[in-house]
């Protein structure tokens, strides 16, 4: 697991390897990972949306933005946590992930970006 804190929001990734399967003949390699958003300020917090940059050593850069995580918006007061699963396919077996949240402080009404640490992607099976 990997964590970090900015601006008093602790994001926490954990990866998982989910598998290989083929599609349009070639093979992809499935991994999974869980995010916790833990609000560790005195105020309340908004995620408005995300910026991911998705690294596979066999391809270019991939990067995805969009609102929210999984169709929510998450408000978190002090002390919560918000907790999802997502996603990604890659065409080998290692990789990386890394990105940011855009939120908002309700308090000053501010918008803030909040940095998801890199993490990497690997499958077992590929490593030494």
């Amino acid at each position: 697991m990997v964590s970090q804190i900015t601006s008093g929001i602790k994001i926490s990734v954990l990866t998982s390897f989910e598998g290989t399967y083929f599609k349009n003949y070639k093979i992809h390699f499935a991994f999974s990972y869980e995010v916790t958003i833990e609000n560790q300020s005195k105020d309340s917090v908004q995620l408005n949306s995300r910026h991911w940059e998705i690294y596979d050593s066999l391809n270019d850069l991939e990067i995805v933005d969009g609102e929210g995580v999984i169709g929510k918006k998450p408000v978190l007061k002090p002390g919560e946590k918000h907790t999802y699963s997502s996603g990604c396919l890659l065409s080998s077996p290692f990789g990386a992930m890394h990105g940011y949240f855009n939120m908002v402080n309700f308090t000053t009404t501010r918008s803030f970006r909040v940095i998801i640490p890199t993490f990497k992607l690997s499958a077992p099976f590929a490593l030494n």
